[in-house]
């Protein structure tokens, strides 16, 4: 009896991790879902977040728990994860989501809660104990989904400013400023349903480790769903002002067909991941729509210099996680 209460006492204590993360997800990538619609001015920050974590929930009746399951079974080989590869999973992803909140660089908490369960897997078994089927799609969106949203963004554009071209300017304007509060709800279902489901799939890869739930079950349990949807949307309430400034001011200047347009091109490139069930990286996806809207109208529109340096984040996401996650689980031997 003793070892079961103590597994079930390390079984809370990381599911409280996971949904601080979730929470610190919501709170790093808020920035994704209302920079453009805060910089554009159509609504004060406040309305924005409080906007956004709405439809942040309410994604959990339009989404299918396809990408929580490709991290909590389509990751690592079965029995391989157990509370040691959890907590250095989360250690990775939530250090490095701290690390860039604290500079306001736009990073990708999927990437980085990915990062870390290979860490901590190569750490425990070697990299054989890896999926390299799924891990791989991942990687192909690190650089799909920036360009995808980069393309719609770019396409939306041509496309509303030939439907438009006979307009002025002002009516473009009062247009727009209603269309993107249909945009900027469309990528924070989006947002939520891609997002939230990572944590979900972290949940869920712990209690089938732990034997709280069975491997052949199809869908984690109820509280869980819940619990992470409800954390992500409070992150996203009280949001990630330092990431908002790089995101809606400093990579191009947004009028609100521009917001409207990178945050609908965002939005389908999100909701294709979700119902293949492929995590992608919100911070990616909105980065190249917006940089796809700037560079339609020229090049010079966008400031390649910040653009350069969140691609560097990127690229260095995963291999960082990885590295913190690897010395969690060492750590974590020590402690569980």
């Amino acid at each position: 009896m003793a070892s079961v209460q103590v597994g079930l006492w390390v079984v809370v204590m990381l599911v409280v991790l996971a949904l601080a993360f979730d929470f610190m997800n919501g709170f790093h990538d808020a920035a994704n879902s209302i920079a453009t619609v805060v910089s554009t001015g159509v609504l004060k920050p406040g309305q924005a977040v409080l906007f956004a974590a709405v439809f942040n929930f309410i994604a959990i009746v339009i989404f299918q728990l396809s990408v929580a399951a490709t991290i909590g079974k389509g990751l690592a080989q079965p029995g391989v994860v157990d509370v040691n590869v959890v907590f250095g999973a989360l250690v990775g992803a939530i250090s490095w989501n701290f690390i860039t909140w604290y500079y306001g660089i736009p990073s990708s908490s999927s990437h980085a809660l990915i990062g870390g369960i290979v860490g901590a897997v190569i750490s425990k078994a070697g990299a054989s104990a890896l999926i390299f089927a799924s891990i791989a799609k991942t990687v192909v969106f690190i650089f799909v989904s920036p360009l995808m949203g980069f393309l719609l963004g770019s396409l939306m554009l041509i496309g509303v400013s030939w439907l438009f071209r006979s307009s002025t300017p002002s009516r473009v304007d009062r247009w727009f400023r209603r269309l993107q509060l249909v945009s900027a709800g469309a990528y924070s279902l989006g947002h939520g349903g891609n997002d939230a489901q990572k944590t979900i799939g972290i949940v869920w890869m712990l209690l089938i480790a732990t034997g709280y739930t069975a491997a052949a079950d199809k869908s984690p349990p109820t509280w869980v769903v819940l619990s992470c949807y409800t954390a992500i949307a409070m992150g996203t309430l009280f949001g990630g002002w330092r990431i908002v400034k790089t995101m809606g001011q400093r990579l191009t200047k947004l009028k609100p067909v521009h917001g409207f347009c990178a945050e609908t091109g965002g939005a389908i490139t999100l909701f294709t991941a979700a119902i293949l069930g492929i995590p992608v990286s919100t911070t990616h996806t909105i980065t190249g729509a917006i940089v796809g809207v700037g560079a339609t109208q020229r090049a010079s529109a966008v400031r390649w210099g910040v653009a350069g340096n969140i691609i560097w984040a990127w690229i260095l996401t995963i291999p960082a996680t990885a590295f913190i996650g690897a010395i969690a689980y060492w750590v974590s031997l020590q402690v569980f």
